[in-house]
């Protein structure tokens, strides 16, 4: 696992980067069960959302246009428990 910046343990691993068709967020730790992955655009539009998650998630960016866009992992509860970007290039 690397390190986040401010020396946390991350708990996404994203590839690949900067993503076309598709990207891949890899857990590296367990996540609790009821926990969301959200993904918002620039302008603050929400792209994706998804409560099942397992060791990885694949998700199809078809519906995305180039960009940079922002991912959320919150618990069950609403608590963030880990944010980021990543670029979109097609």
């Amino acid at each position: 696992m690397s390190p986040s910046q401010d020396g946390t343990e991350r708990v996404i691993k994203m590839y690949p980067i900067p993503a076309t068709a598709f990207i891949t967020f890899e857990f590296q730790k367990q996540v609790e069960k009821g926990a969301t992955v959200l993904i918002h655009s620039l302008a603050g539009k929400k792209m994706y959302e998804s409560k099942n998650l397992g060791g990885k998630l694949t998700i199809d960016l078809g519906e995305f246009i180039r960009g940079i866009y922002f991912y959320q992992l919150v618990d069950p509860g609403g608590k963030l428990i880990e944010s980021g970007k990543f670029q979109v290039s097609k």
